[in-house]
């Protein structure tokens, strides 16, 4: 079984004010912290999705094929289209966000052996029994996931199939505590 993971990387930071992708968390960029969780994961295929060449660099360095999204002003879905064709040949993808500096290796892998267990089932993690991300779909829902328009994303998709979804524990619900605004951020020590 083949199983990738897309790292998406292209918000404009509207509610946080700048381009958060390069705010430090404990003196690491949340783009990079991201990166480094997912490519100590064991994927088959990495990638990651991005406007800004700093972010694509970054993950090329790291083994992440480099997707540039011109079409990021149209909201996720742009990143989510882009990310969906380039798992083409996948069993299953992983989507993750750069906002969630405290998710661990070790979640994301509780991910993919979950979702290899089922095979067909859409593997989240969860805090008890709370939804959050990242989200792992199987292949025969690249196509819907490639369909989505605005800013909706792979949410739209599990709404779709609720009884597909399999939610999977995290190691503590710090890592589902997502960065929209500045406020979010953990006081630095």
């Amino acid at each position: 079984m083949k199983i990738g993971a897309v790292l998406l990387a292209s918000g404009l930071g509207r509610r946080f004010g700048s381009n958060k992708l390069l705010t430090a968390v404990e003196g690491i960029p949340l783009y990079r912290r991201a990166m480094t969780a997912l490519a100590g994961a064991g994927f088959d295929r990495l990638a990651v999705c991005s406007p800004y060449q700093e972010v694509l660099s970054a993950g090329e360095a790291l083994g992440f094929l480099p997707l540039y999204n011109p079409d990021y002003a149209q909201g996720i879905s742009a990143s989510v289209r882009l990310g969906a064709a380039g798992m083409s040949g996948m069993d299953g993808a992983l989507f993750s966000v750069c906002d969630q500096p405290f998710l661990t290796t070790e979640s994301i892998i509780r991910l993919k052996n979950a979702f290899a267990e089922s095979k067909t089932a859409i593997c989240a993690l969860s805090w008890q029994g709370q939804q959050g991300n990242p989200v792992l779909f199987p292949a025969d829902l690249f196509g819907e996931l490639a369909a989505l328009t605005g800013d909706k994303g792979g949410g739209v998709i599990v709404k779709r199939h609720p009884h597909r979804l399999v939610l999977v524990e995290a190691a503590s619900p710090r890592e589902l505590a997502d960065v929209d605004t500045p406020a979010d951020l953990p006081v630095q020590k």
